[in-house]
This record gives C-alpha cells, structure tokens and sequence, in this order.
C-alpha cells in the first residue's frame, strides 16, 4: 500500500527514465570493474601468507613491477583502442545508417563488458603495484593479472568479431527487426490479457478533467498498473491522450479522467507517463519499424545511391510485417481491473499504421530504381496470399500507390513492365506474374 510520503518519492516516469539511462550509460559498468579491480587486489595481496601457493608462482621484485606495468599501460591502450571504435562506430551510423539505431548501439553488454574488464584490470594491476615491495612480492596476484589480461585480450577479440560482422546495414536490420517482432508479440499478449471485456460504454459520459503535461517531450512508456490503480482509487476511467511514441507539447492534455468520483492527483498521474527527448522500443515496436525504414531510405539517398541495402532491408520489413499480420491489433485497447471493470484506454496502432510506415517512404524514394518497386511490388503481394481478409485493403491501397508510381517515373513501355514484376531479389530472382491492384 502507497504510503502518504509517496508523492515525495521518485515517480515510475523518473524511474523509467534512470533505467533508460543505465542502460544506454558507458560509464556505470566500467566504474563497477574499476572498484572491483581495485577489492580483487586487495584480496590477492592478503593471501599472500598461504604455503600452499607453486614455486613457479614465485617473482622477484622487479620481474612483478615490469609485469603489472606493461599491464597497466596495455590496459589504457586497449581503453584507448576501444573508444577509439566506438567514434567510428558512431560516425558510420549516423552517416550511412540510421541515427536512431545509435540509442540501441549503447546498449550493448558485450561493449560495456569489454570496458568494465579494462578498467577492472587495469584498477588490479595498479592497486597491487603498490604491494611489491623488496622483500615482499604478491606472486598471486602477478600470476593472476596475467590471466586477467588473457581475458580482456580474448573479449576484446569477440568484440571486433561482433562488430565487424554486425556493422553491415543488413546485419543490424536484422537485429532490428527481430527486436521490435518481440517487443510487439510481448506488448499485444500482455495488453490483451489484461482488456476488458465489456468495452461498449467506454469512456462513459459525465465530466472530463484534463490532466495536461507539465513538460513538452516523446511519450517513451506509462505504468499501466499504476494508472488503473489509480482510476480505481478515484472510481474513473483514465483515457491516454497520445500513444506511445508521439511528442507532446508541454501544457497540452497527456491524460484525461472520465466520470470521476474525486479529482486525481496531476503530478501522480503525470509520473505515471514517462516523457523524454526521443523515442524508445521497450513499449513502441513501431520504433523499430522506423530504423529499418531510416536505413532503407539513406540507402537509398543520392549520396549513398545504394537500392541493393534497401532492398535487403525490405527482406526484413517483409519478416516484421509477416508478425504484426497475426497480432490482433486496434485502433484502441481497454484495460480492466481486477473487477472486470474498464479503468483505462490507450490508443493503438492498426494494421494500416504499421504497412503505411514500412512502405510508403521506400516507395516515393525508390519511385525511380527498378530493384525497389520490384521488391515492393513481391513483399505487397506476399501480404496478399498471407493476410486475413479485413488486412487485405490496406494492401491493395498500396499496390494501387506502387502502380501510379510506377506509371510516373517509368515513361519507357519496357522498363515500366520490368518495374511491374514482382521479384524478391528486386533484380534476377525469377519473374513473377503481375497482379492487378484493386482501386
């Protein structure tokens, strides 16, 4: 139970907004490896006492001050090494990829556990460098910087491997994709399990308050628990102004209160909804929808002037619309509380939202490169044969807007029939009959 000190208390939007920045922070794991370096050090110089440890684990003096040295030297090289591919990284994906894929880029572990492993290597090697002394040498802790040090060197290794084959836009669409394919499978089975049942009265009549947003920012996630709980306490319906994923101007309604029996609190509701300066996936699959679509239509820019990247990403819009279809998807979703009884509304994207972001950009962009409205052209018709009958005019409408495209930058009778086959390799797949798009 909610105690009466709780508005003083951070708020889940503040929370929400600490975890996106540990996850995305370079800095909080490195810190941790430097502190853990700095205790194992500590521990290896005290067992220094044991009988038990090998003549071949004995060093002299000196022998143990070159080796932590080089180690300590090595270890910030390395450092210098790692965050030297990290600019480059940076650079790449903003001028050939998506700038959006970079807050995806941060988090990863194996990045973050290189850094940390550095760092706590280093803070070892230093912290025992000032235990040798003439007569009294850790030979422990030397032998065991030594394997510190094959580690780091191995991790670093599956690092450049990692990022040497997962740079490739295709390879990074991938991962995209099949991020936001879970993000959106796990959004819908959680939302619908949770909607009530009777939603025919929703929201019902009487008076409105409007909750309006203090701050101006993307709406990255809300705390649908702590917003049913709270139109419980307060007997209303709580009805999500914005979905996730949209900006909202500061002072503008962010929610709004249905039939309440007292006036919620602003600020608990406010902090129930997590604003920030650019979208997130953890609640919005649409996001990651949008990346693959950015690397496409970059690709596609006259100064890449690269359709084959597009037409590859395409392969994996098709996977990620192939997995919204089944997806029991509305314009809007009505949670319930333990009661059955309706307490919040948020709003949802359709099928239509999801198809017309996938391929109306790569469309007007590639209006004049045969491989893209041919593989347009195959992935429209794959959603053809695959979709249930209530998908299949959001398709068609597309096929209709491939065809008037095709019509207008294709004037040759030859090559406007070669920009009408569908093909799935855009060019040299084998040619497909093409199918006649409903008006």
């Amino acid at each position: 139970m909610r105690t009466a000190r709780e508005p003083t208390m951070m708020s889940w939007a503040a929370r929400f907004r600490l975890r996106q920045y540990a996850k995305a922070s370079l800095w909080i794991l490195p810190l941790i490896g430097l502190l853990l370096g700095t205790v194992f050090a500590e521990w290896a110089a005290g067992v220094e006492g044991a009988g038990w440890l090998p003549d071949s684990w004995r060093y002299s003096a000196t022998t143990a001050s070159s080796v932590l040295s080089s180690v300590v030297g090595s270890m910030v090289a390395l450092l210098g090494f790692v965050v030297t591919i990290g600019v480059l990284v940076v650079q790449q994906a903003t001028g050939t990829l998506s700038p959006r894929y970079m807050r995806l880029w941060y988090r990863d572990r194996l990045q973050k556990a290189v850094l940390a492993t550095f760092t706590g290597t280093f803070a070892y090697a230093f912290s025992l460098l000032r235990k040798i002394e003439s007569d009294a040498v850790p030979d422990l802790g030397v032998t065991l910087s030594g394997v510190a040090v094959s580690v780091s060197l191995m991790l670093l290794l599956i690092y450049l491997n990692r990022f040497t084959h997962n740079l490739r836009p295709v390879a990074i669409a991938d991962l995209v994709g099949r991020l936001g394919g879970k993000v959106l499978i796990r959004a819908t089975e959680r939302i619908h399990h949770s909607s009530a049942r009777d939603e025919v009265s929703v929201p019902p009549a009487g008076p409105v308050i409007h909750i309006r947003s203090e701050r101006g920012g993307v709406m990255q996630a809300f705390d649908a628990a702590g917003l049913i709980a709270t139109a419980v306490r307060h007997d209303c319906v709580l009805v999500l102004a914005h979905q996730v994923g949209d900006f909202v101007p500061p002072g503008t309604t962010l929610v709004e209160a249905h039939g309440s029996a007292s006036e919620p609190d602003p600020r608990r509701v406010t902090g129930l909804v997590a604003l920030g300066t650019e979208r997130t996936i953890e609640q919005d699959p649409a996001f990651a929808l949008r990346i693959l679509v950015d690397i496409a239509i970059r690709a596609l820019s006259p100064a890449v002037n690269d359709p084959t990247t597009a037409v590859q990403v395409l392969n994996h819009i098709d996977t990620f619309l192939h997995t919204v279809g089944p997806a029991r998807l509305r314009d809007r979703y009505v949670l319930a509380d333990d009661q059955d009884r309706p307490r919040l509304v948020v709003p949802g994207r359709g099928w239509e939202d999801y198809l017309q972001l996938g391929v109306t950009e790569i469309r007007e962009y590639g209006a004049t490169s045969l491989q893209v409205c041919r593989r347009l052209r195959a992935l429209l018709e794959d959603l053809l044969e695959t979709q249930s009958a209530e998908r299949l005019p959001a398709v068609r409408a597309e096929l209709a807007l491939l065809e008037e495209s095709v019509q207008r930058s294709f004037s040759d009778l030859a090559r406007r029939a070669g920009a009408q086959t569908a093909d799935r390799q855009g060019i040299g797949g084998g040619r497909r009959p093409r199918s006649e798009p409903s008006r």
